[in-house]
């Protein structure tokens, strides 16, 4: 029994020492503990975990405003891929007269139009009703506009127009290689000063109401001399020459 006390108080130091390092390792926990920014950098990097995961995925997304690759499949979508339709025409078919869709028709000129005239009832005497014949001598569809300006002889001013003879106001008439365009002449209304006439001009319309297009056109008339009043009216063009005759036949 002695043996065996004096066997457990043989090594005091052992346990001074067992001791110390225990309290020594408990310390370095509660410091350790007791750092700044020890349990809230633990913290920190789990909350900066979170965004940095869905920020890094797109970067900028938002911030620039460009739409992401998961609503649209690609950026601009179709919409930026043909402008103005899938079609890709480049204008409305309403806007150039029918020329496919494909830029503005161009207005008619001289150098595209062969010019002519005819007599109404050819068997009267009475030279007063004609008709005004312009037919599209080029290879491309041209637009007239509005009426022509016609000048008979010595006249002051261009022939008045039948403002309601118009097919469809405000719009040309297009006309594509070899079709023609009419507009009815009436030369004499039955007015007083009458004049004799020897020459008939006519100057194309501007596509503004009231402009001008070129300078004036020799219009072969049938016959010498004219004879042409006060009463002298133009009708607009139009496809139909027996719709512009109706306006003068008349008269």
């Amino acid at each position: 029994m002695k043996a065996a006390v004096r066997k457990n108080h043989k090594s005091p130091t052992g346990w001074k020492s067992y001791a110390l390092g225990t309290a020594a390792i408990a310390a370095l926990l509660a410091a350790t503990a007791c750092e700044p920014g020890a349990a809230e950098g633990s913290g920190d990097a789990k909350t900066s975990d979170r965004p940095s995961v869905t920020s890094s995925a797109k970067p900028d997304d938002e911030a620039s405003g460009k739409p992401s690759e998961t609503a649209s499949g690609k950026p601009g979508g179709t919409a930026s891929a043909k402008p103005g339709g899938g079609s890709g025409d480049t204008g409305g078919s309403s806007g150039n007269g029918g020329n496919g869709g494909r830029g503005t028709i161009a207005a008619c000129t001289a150098d595209d139009l062969g010019v002519s005239a005819t007599q109404e009832r050819v068997d009267s005497k009475d030279a007063r009703h004609f008709l005004l014949i312009v037919q599209n001598a080029g290879d491309k569809k041209c637009n007239i506009y509005h009426y022509p300006y016609v000048k008979i002889g010595d006249a002051q001013g261009p022939t008045p127009v039948i403002k309601d003879s118009s097919p469809d106001p405000g719009k040309p008439v297009t006309i594509a290689p070899g079709e023609e365009a009419y507009a009815a002449l009436l030369v004499a209304g039955g007015a007083r000063d009458e004049y004799e006439a020897k020459s008939v001009t006519l100057t194309l319309h501007g596509s503004k109401l009231g402009s001008k297009a070129g300078g004036p056109i020799d219009v072969p008339m049938p016959g010498d001399t004219l004879y042409a009043d006060d009463g002298q009216l133009v009708t607009y063009w139009t496809t139909a020459s027996g719709s512009a005759l109706d306006f003068i036949m008349s008269k």
